[in-house]
């Protein structure tokens, strides 16, 4: 088959889930013998026309000139650019500045979408920018040949909202099997007396919840705030936490060996994220051997089920705090990290793509 893969910044990942899964899934792809192109932002740090064996276009994106509405232009260029290719198969990562642009798409080649998380519930979000978004993700819906949901609360919504059958491929993880109890004396910190939240810095990721709740209990354990906090709402949870010395923000850790270890010796690592698919710091939470705690809601139940405690409010958080021990819970990380072995594995995942791709071939 010849594949195309639009939607990202563009490989090696540089930046986020869509762009480490595109890095995994091309080079998968041109192992097994397909000819596959991802698209790439000109000022992408990697210029080459190659990345393991995927063939990558270097397209214009104005968005480090003109912020958001440069994506639209990029992804516009990307969209023009296939129009040339002869694909068979375009595989379409989010759909935020991409829908509009649909009846451009070349109308022989397989449009596949992946609908990324529900984006128009994300509270950061002003009121017509989540009026747009929701109009976008419908374009993308009934635009699109086929669909996959990388979870079954995205499948579900995708369903009931417009009647669309999508297919379900999670995300995926690597299994963390290497801890070195000496990283994470970098940080200060002691195996088990610590815990830790890490997301970014956006209202519907609870960390305010979460922390509410740490000063609630009473509990004095050292707490490991991740995440890059030079914004807006970061500087109102430091000045609003600020006091209590034992709240601890780190900034953006990126070093993966770091955070598998950090999470991997922690007592309680809370997973406040209340909007979105599989979420992929919450499998690699499960890869590392962390106790999850996480936010109650479709999205987490869906992935985790039984193996790990939910909260829903400060109360809740702090009642935990208390009586939760990483060491009595040992049963439900070891199911957590046997999921990402037998379904979250990237080999899995992969496989499952191109299946798909196969199976809407076929039909075609």
């Amino acid at each position: 088959m010849k594949i195309a893969i639009l939607g990202t910044r563009g490989v090696p990942n540089y930046y986020g889930g869509f762009e480490q899964f595109a890095e995994y899934f091309s080079a998968y792809l041109a192992d097994k013998g397909h000819e596959v192109y991802v698209y790439n932002s000109h000022n992408h740090p990697y210029q080459e026309k190659m990345f393991k064996g995927a063939h990558i276009i270097h397209k214009h994106d104005p968005e480090y000139k003109m912020g958001t509405f440069g994506q639209f232009i990029y992804d516009y260029n990307c969209i023009m650019d296939s129009r040339k290719r002869n694909f068979d198969i375009i595989l379409q990562l989010g759909y935020t500045s991409s829908s509009i642009w649909f009846f451009l798409l070349p109308k022989k080649s397989i449009i596949i979408s992946n609908m990324d998380g529900l984006e128009w519930k994300r509270s950061k979000y002003s009121a017509p920018v989540r009026q747009f978004l929701k109009f976008a993700e419908r374009l993308a819906a009934i635009s699109s040949d086929y669909l996959v949901a990388d979870s079954l609360g995205i499948q579900k919504s995708l369903k009931n909202r417009y009647n669309k059958e999508s297919e379900y491929i999670a995300y995926g993880a690597y299994p963390f099997e290497n801890p070195d109890e000496g990283v994470i004396k970098e940080y200060d910190v002691e195996k088990g007396n610590y815990n830790m939240v890490m997301a970014r810095f956006e209202p519907e990721n609870n960390i305010d919840m979460v922390l509410e709740g740490v000063v609630q209990s009473g509990n004095k354990t050292p707490i490991l705030v991740i995440g890059k906090h030079e914004t807006k709402y970061g500087a109102y949870l430091k000045n609003k936490f600020g006091a209590h010395s034992h709240i601890r923000f780190m900034g953006g850790i990126y070093n993966i060996n770091h955070l598998d270890n950090l999470r991997y010796y922690s007592n309680l690592y809370f997973h406040g994220h209340s909007v979105g698919g599989t979420n992929p710091s919450l499998l690699e939470a499960m890869a590392s051997k962390a106790f999850i705690i996480a936010n109650n809601n479709d999205f987490n139940k869906g992935v985790l089920k039984n193996n790990a405690f939910y909260f829903s409010n400060l109360q809740e958080v702090a009642n935990i705090i208390n009586t939760l021990k990483k060491s009595d819970n040992l049963q439900a990380i070891e199911n957590n990290y046997k999921a990402i072995i037998d379904d979250f594995n990237w080999e899995k995942i992969n496989g499952d793509y191109l299946h798909f791709f196969e199976k809407c071939l076929t039909k075609k």
